[in-house]
C-alpha cells in the first residue's frame, strides 16, 4: 500500500512542477518588455479600420488591411 501513495505523491509533484513552470513562463511572456531594438521591425500596434469606400463612402461593415 505504502508504493501506491507514493506514486500518487510523485504524479501530484509532477502535475504541480509542470503548472508552475508554465505559470512562469507565461508570466515572463506577459511582463517582458515589448520595446523595438535596433535592427529589427518595430512592435504591431494597434490594427487600423478602413471602410471599403473610404472617406465619403456610407457607413457600413469595417474592413481590416
Amino acid at each position: 500500500m505504502g508504493d501506491t501513495d507514493s506514486g500518487a505523491v510523485r504524479e501530484l509533484m509532477v502535475v504541480l512542477a509542470v503548472a508552475g513552470a508554465g505559470l512562469l513562463l507565461a508570466t515572463v511572456a506577459a511582463f517582458a518588455p515589448w520595446q523595438p531594438r535596433p535592427g529589427r521591425a518595430d512592435p504591431v500596434g494597434l490594427v487600423e479600420l478602413h471602410s471599403p469606400g473610404g472617406a465619403g463612402a456610407p457607413p457600413g461593415k469595417p474592413t481590416v488591411r
